[in-house]
C-alpha cells in the first residue's frame, strides 16, 4: 500500500499502442514501446511509490465534454473497415494527416480515458503526480481531428478537474506546435488557463498561437501564448520558459498543473525548426515539477505529445519525464541500458535504417548555459523581443509587471 501523498501514477495499458496510423505515418507507436522499454530497463517503474494507473476507454458522456456528437459518430464510422473517406474529410479524418484505421474510436478514447483516470487518481489522493506519455493530443478540435490527434485528452483532463471541484487549472504546453485544440476547447472558461510556448505560427503548423490571442470575452487573460522564432536554441528555449512560467504560475495559483511535453522541440525532429536538446527538455521538466510543488501541493499531470524522431529522441525525452515525475532525475551523461539499445537497434532494422545507435547516453552531450532573464533582455535579439511581447500581453492580466523579473 502506497502513501498517496508520495506516490506517482504512471498511466499504461498495452492497448495504448493501438493508436496507430500505419507504417508510414510519423506518429509511430514504437515511440511508446521504446519509452516503456527504457523506463523499465532504467528501473523507473520499480521506484518506491510508483503505481500503474489504468487507461480505460472514455465514455461518450466524458468525450462529449469537449467533442460534438456528430464528430464522435464520424470517428466511429472511421473505425470500421472500408470506411467511406469522402464522408469523413469534413471531420479532419482521411489523407496523410489523420488517416482512418480500424478501432480508431476505441484507441483514441483510451488515451482520453487514461488522462481522465489520472486526474481522478490525483484529486482522490491516490497519487500526488501522474505521467501519461501516450497523452497530449493537443490539436484535436471539438468537431474535427487535426495534427495526428483525434480526441483531446488534455482539454478533457482540465475540464474533468474543474468538474471535480478544482478552483483553477493551469495547462502548460511546451510542444513545438501551438496547443491550439486545447486553447479552443477552453477559450471561454476563465478557470482554465492555457499557456503555450511554441515555434511561431508564422512558420509552423497549425499557424496559430499569437500574443494577441488571450481568451474569450468572459475569460480574457486565460489564454497565454509565447511564439518563438525558428531556430531558437536550447539555451534560448529554457530562457523563454523561465521568463514566463514561474511568475505566471505563482500569480495564477492553480489547484492542478497539467503539462504537455511534446519532444518535437528537439534539434533532430524532422517536423520542426527549433534547436532544443535533451538537457533542455529535462531542465524544463524539473522546472515544472518545482512549480507544481510550490503552487499546488505537487498536484501535477504530465502528458506526452508530439515527437517524430521516434527511436533516438522521444524515448529518451519521455524517460526523463517519467524519472522527474517519479523521483530523482536521470543525469544527462548516464549511459543508456543495453536492453534499450538492443530494442532500438531492432526498431532501426525494421524501419530500414542502420542498426548502429545514434547516441549512447540520456543526454545529447550539450550542457546548458542559460542567461537569466533577471539580467535584462536584449531588444536586438529576436527571441528576447518575442518573450517580452508575450510578457507585455499576459502579465498585466495577472497583476504582474512585464518589466520586472
Amino acid at each position: 500500500m502506497h502513501d498517496g501523498a508520495m506516490a506517482t501514477g504512471v498511466v499504461w495499458d498495452d492497448a495504448l499502442r493501438d493508436y496507430d496510423f500505419g507504417p508510414y505515418h510519423p506518429m509511430s507507436p514504437i515511440r511508446l514501446e521504446l519509452t516503456r522499454t527504457l523506463a523499465a530497463a532504467t528501473g523507473l517503474l520499480d521506484r518506491p511509490g510508483v503505481v500503474t494507473l489504468p487507461a480505460p476507454v472514455a465514455t461518450d458522456e466524458q468525450l462529449l465534454r469537449v467533442h460534438e456528437p456528430e464528430y464522435l459518430a464520424a470517428v466511429r464510422r472511421a473505425s470500421e473497415p472500408g470506411a467511406e473517406w469522402e464522408d469523413l474529410l469534413r471531420f479532419g479524418i482521411g489523407g496523410d494527416d489523420v488517416p482512418s484505421f480500424p478501432g480508431m474510436h476505441t484507441a483514441s478514447a483510451r488515451i482520453a480515458g487514461g488522462a481522465i483516470a489520472a486526474v481522478d487518481a490525483i484529486l482522490d489522493g491516490q497519487v500526488r503526480r501522474a505521467v501519461h506519455v501516450a497523452g497530449g493530443m493537443h490539436h484535436a478540435k471539438p468537431g474535427a481531428a487535426s495534427g495526428f490527434c483525434v480526441y483531446n485528452d488534455a482539454a478533457l483532463a482540465v475540464l474533468h478537474a474543474l468538474d471535480r471541484g478544482a478552483r483553477r487549472v493551469l495547462y502548460v504546453d511546451v510542444d513545438v506546435h501551438h496547443g491550439d485544440g486545447v486553447e479552443r476547447a477552453l477559450w471561454d472558461e476563465p478557470a482554465a488557463i492555457t499557456l503555450s510556448i511554441h515555434e511561431t505560427g508564422e512558420r509552423l503548423f497549425p499557424g496559430t498561437g499569437f500574443v494577441q490571442d488571450t481568451g474569450g470575452a468572459g475569460a480574457l487573460g486565460s489564454a497565454i501564448n509565447v511564439p518563438l522564432p525558428p531556430r531558437t536554441d536550447a539555451d534560448g528555449w529554457v530562457r523563454a520558459i523561465r521568463a514566463v512560467v514561474p511568475a505566471l504560475a505563482r500569480a495564477i495559483g492553480p489547484d492542478l498543473l497539467v503539462t504537455q511535453h511534446g519532444a518535437d522541440t528537439h534539434r533532430s525532429d524532422p517536423l520542426a525548426d527549433l534547436g532544443v536538446t535533451l538537457e533542455a527538455q529535462r531542465e524544463v521538466m524539473l522546472l515544472l515539477r518545482e512549480m507544481a510543488d510550490e503552487v499546488c501541493e505537487g498536484r501535477w499531470l504530465s502528458l506526452g505529445g508530439g515527437g517524430y524522431a521516434v527511436i533516438d529522441v522521444v524515448p529518451r525525452s519521455w524517460a526523463h519525464l517519467v524519472a522527474v515525475a517519479t523521483g530523482e532525475a536521470i543525469p544527462a551523461e548516464a549511459p543508456l541500458p543495453a536492453e534499450f539499445l538492443e530494442a532500438a537497434a531492432r526498431a532501426r532494422e525494421e524501419s530500414g535504417l542502420s542498426p548502429e545507435p545514434g547516441i549512447l547516453t540520456f543526454g545529447d552531450g550539450r550542457p546548458l548555459a542559460v542567461r537569466d532573464w533577471a539580467g535584462g533582455y536584449d531588444p536586438e535579439d529576436d527571441l528576447d523581443r518575442a518573450v517580452q511581447a508575450a510578457r507585455r500581453g499576459a502579465f498585466p492580466e495577472w497583476g504582474l509587471d512585464p518589466f520586472l523579473d
